[in-house]
């Protein structure tokens, strides 16, 4: 399959166009591109320089992968406060590896060269054309451009078009036009026809394969699903502030409208989750004196069991400092873990002491180590707390579950019965069926977020 992966990217070549490599996480796209790029210079039809635009966390494994399976391309890494001085160096490079949070501080720079091919990895980075580096991205010279994502729609299919949109302009027209013709008839009326029409435009562009079609040596992946109970103060708590919240976004929504409060609404959800995740973590004057989370407590008790069992076990949570939280609890019960988040420096050397068995937890936040490691030492993945988007806790699962992968994997998910978690878990199978009808070419319902998501979301227990 990673052979017919590079024989569709030498169609692309061929032709003169962009696509999107949206391979299952796991397959391999980093190692199909890298063997594109030396086939397209051994072939004599890729004379100039290379860019991979990559999110930070992905800089070392970039380099890694390309020195291990392209040794011949000379590399140059476009990183850290000294790298202006690099810059001179591009016309003498292979591959020229920077990252998304720096293109608008480097435009400049960047927007004087011309290079013979762009590379955006993590595309989904990108799915908002109106931030900066989606735009910065559209000013970048270059000859012919590729997406490399494993999640192209995460939300809705304006990801699509703006990632689409970067790497071969105006297939899609306008965002405005492809609302109108694709977006509003297929989202918000089911219409199948468009969605047919969407599929058929844009199938030559994108290759998709899914990890159980194309490699089905891997072996099983289980997900189970943990109901956790409230106790009672916790559970107090819960639907005072519930109530609480509800009021204040009612009070918001009469006054401005659903769709110009979303801050508010974002802002009460936010601590409902809090509350069930830890008490801890609600800045509230109220929240302070409830001490027992019953969700840590099942955690602890899971963890006891899997470790006892000779285990390797990776915890995700949205908050850093729920995983602090978490790691005190481990530290006091005497288990021995590692931990990466935003602010972790050396995240190769933790990923290799994770590999040889040296701990049996490793505790990552869900936005900064969800993409891009191999924990393949992992058999067991533990979401502490559910996240609307199924594509990046499926992500992070895949961190265990890919090539090299020897043995099964267990997936639990911890969720605190009948509180807004549960409805996070109704609303994202939404949002699976959204992706699923434009890679594999299904119907789909409304994705829209309305005001009876809101009424469940903010449901008393």
């Amino acid at each position: 399959y990673q052979q017919q992966g590079l024989a569709w990217l030498d169609f692309l070549a061929s032709a003169g166009l962009g696509g999107i490599l949206a391979d299952d996480m796991g397959l391999g796209k980093t190692v199909q591109v890298l063997a594109h790029i030396w086939t397209e210079r051994a072939r004599g039809r890729l004379k100039k320089p290379v860019l991979i635009v990559v999110p930070t966390s992905l800089v070392a494994n970039w380099r890694a992968e390309a020195r291990r399976f392209a040794p011949e391309l000379q590399l140059l890494v476009l990183h850290g406060p000294d790298r202006r001085e690099l810059y001179a160096q591009i016309a003498h490079a292979h591959l020229v590896i920077t990252t998304y949070p720096l293109l608008a501080r480097d435009h400049a720079l960047l927007k004087r060269r011309e290079f013979g091919l762009l590379v955006l990895d993590e595309a989904q980075t990108i799915k908002n054309a109106r931030t900066q580096a989606a735009r910065v991205v559209r000013e970048i010279r270059a000859q012919r451009r590729l997406a490399v994502t494993g999640t192209p729609l995460e939300n809705h299919l304006g990801e699509l078009w703006a990632q689409m949109d970067a790497v071969e302009p105006g297939l899609l027209g306008s965002e405005r036009t492809f609302a109108t013709l694709y977006r509003t008839p297929i989202e918000k009326h089911g219409n199948a026809h468009r969605q047919e029409r969407l599929n058929r435009r844009v199938a030559p562009l994108i290759l998709r394969r899914r990890k159980e079609d194309v490699a089905p040596e891997l072996p099983p992946r289980t997900e189970i699903l943990r109901a956790v109970d409230l106790d009672e103060r916790q559970r107090d708590l819960y639907e005072s502030l519930r109530a609480l919240q509800e009021t204040r976004v009612r009070d918001a929504v009469a006054a401005r409208g659903l769709e110009q409060s979303g801050i508010v609404v974002l802002d009460a959800l936010l601590k409902l989750r809090q509350v069930c995740c830890d008490p801890r973590l609600v800045k509230l004057d109220g929240a302070a004196t409830v001490n027992e989370s019953a969700k840590l407590d099942h955690l602890l008790e899971l963890l006891d069991e899997l470790i006892a069992e000779d285990r390797r076990v990776l915890v995700f949570s949205q908050f850093t400092e729920m995983l602090a939280l978490i790691g005190t609890a481990l530290r006091e019960r005497g288990l021995r873990f590692l931990e990466l988040t935003g602010a972790t420096r050396d995240r190769g050397a933790l990923v290799e002491r994770f590999q040889r068995g040296e701990v049996p937890v490793f505790l990552i936040s869900l936005k900064a180590g969800g993409v891009g490691l191999n924990l393949t030492a992992a058999d067991t993945v533990i979401h502490y707390d559910p996240w609307w988007n199924p594509a990046a806790e499926n992500q992070a699962s895949d961190r265990a579950h890919r090539i090299g992968q020897e043995k099964p994997v267990f997936i639990y998910k911890l969720i605190c019965s009948a509180t807004v978690e549960e409805k996070i878990q109704e609303l994202q199978q939404r949002k699976a069926a959204l992706a699923q009808a434009l890679l594999e070419g299904g119907t789909t319902q409304a994705a829209s977020f309305g005001a009876d998501d809101l009424d469940a979301l903010l449901a008393a227990i």
